[in-house]
């Protein structure tokens, strides 16, 4: 029996989530969880793992999800954010020196997070004692824990748990925070990288795994040699659409209490049609109910054609169009919500992308607004999708007038620009086929734009970004925005 809603603030948020997966109520954030096969590579049991990805893609979520999940088997979960290393000086010009500093820092902070979990408040030991010889922490760890005198006997039975296999996670979520894309700024994560590496690499059990930007490791990597050694350790953190609309399906269904086959779900691909109707439509519309290419068009293409592949974008698109559906007093999410919120939820990505990249292109807001359509393509209908050719010459038009310049103080280059675009996910690579159109990400293929040669591929502005830069003539966007095929892949 259908459950009609009312979509209140309360009941938005527990519907789709909170929009950081990482500030939801934990219990509620493992109902709906969904694990990856990303989540299995991050989760593996080696020493080192590097998850790269946007922000909104899940990083953080995921590592809230591993650090419960290592609990249940009986490991011990270490999170290290930027509040913790605030006392690490790594200003030292010597870069094998910054290693050191990172590797005593990491060291200290672990084991005082450790004493902290098993409620040992008194502590004497010699903190130089462990520092000096880091190969051989954990089995200092293990010798102190041996060692500790309590009557506390919930501290003295975890202590016991522990001994019989010591195993510990180190959760590092986030230290890109202030990232500015400097040189400095390049060394301190090289130098990180390089300290976890050597210490997980000689305490067995010991275990790191480090959640970076996207842009931020493609600069270290690209600017290191010495991150050749931990490239084997990545994990990129990239979503197919199918995977995202699963993802939709389960927080809809845990909801209201039922529970689903994800794998059964997940093998679905040719029948992403039947499993809207069967899961959406308990509240969101069938169909889009508009014009030009968008008319009758099933609802969810819509959805997945908007989203840059970030989870946090859908739960941003439902959030917004519910209020919209709740102030209509509408227990279905419909058309008229979805077009009343295009603009608003445009404009937010726009904002979020400036936010996140400007330390690395401070003028970056000029660029993405000036790549707007002018009056010769709105006319010709060409805006939007460029040949390279077409797409260097509009950026050298805008650098015309607006000079461009990387926060290390070079000269950004028409190429440079089209690289970066193309690395924020403001630019997609753009392939028409018989079945529709095929958008691919930075991350899906890296080396896409490396010699901005066609490889069969145009270059698009990503639809999310159209209502923000064209507001003055937004009835076009329904006639010319083609939709992304469904995901079959």
């Amino acid at each position: 029996m259908k459950k009609n809603i009312s979509f209140t603030e309360e009941t938005i948020q527990k519907l789709f989530g909170h929009e950081a997966a990482e500030d939801e109520d934990e219990s509620r954030l493992q109902e709906y969880y969904f694990k990856s096969n990303i989540y299995k590579q991050v989760t593996a049991n080696l020493s080192l793992r590097i998850l790269v990805g946007h922000k909104g893609t899940g990083k953080s979520a995921l590592f809230k999800m591993a650090m419960h999940e290592d609990i249940s088997q009986g490991k011990l979960p270490i999170l290290i954010q930027p509040n913790d290393i605030v006392d690490i000086s790594i200003d030292d010009s010597n870069f094998l020196k910054k290693i050191q500093i990172w590797t005593e820092g990491l060291l200290e902070i672990i084991f005082n997070k450790i004493l902290v979990h098993f409620e040992i408040y008194d502590n004497r030991v010699d903190n130089n004692s462990y520092k000096k010889n880091p190969k051989n922490f954990l089995k200092f760890l293990v010798n102190y824990l041996n060692n500790v005198n309590t009557d506390n006997e919930k501290t003295l039975s975890s202590i016991l748990n522990f001994l019989e296999n010591p195993s510990i996670n180190v959760y590092v979520d986030d230290l890109d925070r202030g990232w500015e894309g400097r040189k400095e700024d390049t060394n301190k994560i090289s130098a990180l990288l390089n300290a976890v590496r050597d210490i997980s690499n000689s305490n067995k059990h010991l275990n790191f795994k480090i959640a970076l930007r996207t842009d931020v490791y493609y600069l270290v990597r690209t600017s290191d040699e010495s991150t050749d050694k931990t490239e084997g350790s990545v994990v990129w953190l990239a979503w197919k659409n199918h995977e995202i609309f699963i993802l939709l399906i389960k927080r809809i269904e845990t909801f209201f209490g039922r529970n689903i086959n994800e794998d059964e779900l997940l093998n679905a691909h040719q029948n992403q049609k039947f499993l809207a109707q069967k899961y959406l439509k308990p509240i969101i519309e069938d169909y889009f109910t508009g014009k030009g290419k968008w008319e009758n068009a099933p609802m969810y293409r819509i959805l997945m054609s908007l989203i840059r592949k970030r989870p946090r974008d859908l739960v941003k698109l439902c959030t917004l169009a519910a209020k919209m559906a709740y102030s209509r007093g509408s227990s279905i999410i419909q058309t008229e919500d979805f077009k009343s919120i295009f603009e608003e939820y445009s404009q937010g990505r726009i904002q979020d992308t400036v936010n996140e990249f400007k330390s690395e292109l401070p003028t970056i807001q000029n660029l993405l607004m000036n790549m707007k359509p002018n009056r010769r393509e709105r006319t010709t209908q060409e805006g939007y999708v460029y040949t390279t050719a077409e797409l260097l010459e509009k950026i050298k038009n805008i650098s015309e007038s607006s000079r461009f310049v990387w926060t290390n103080g070079k000269s950004a280059e028409p190429k440079e620009l089209a690289a970066f675009m193309y690395k924020i996910n403001f630019l997609t690579a753009r392939k028409e086929t018989s079945s529709g159109i095929i958008r691919k990400y930075f991350e899906e293929n890296r080396y896409l734009s490396s010699q901005f040669s066609d490889f069969g591929f145009s270059w698009e502005i990503h639809p999310a970004y159209r209502w923000a830069l064209q507001p003055d003539t937004i009835h076009d966007i329904f006639q010319n925005l083609d939709l992304s095929i469904d995901d079959n892949e």
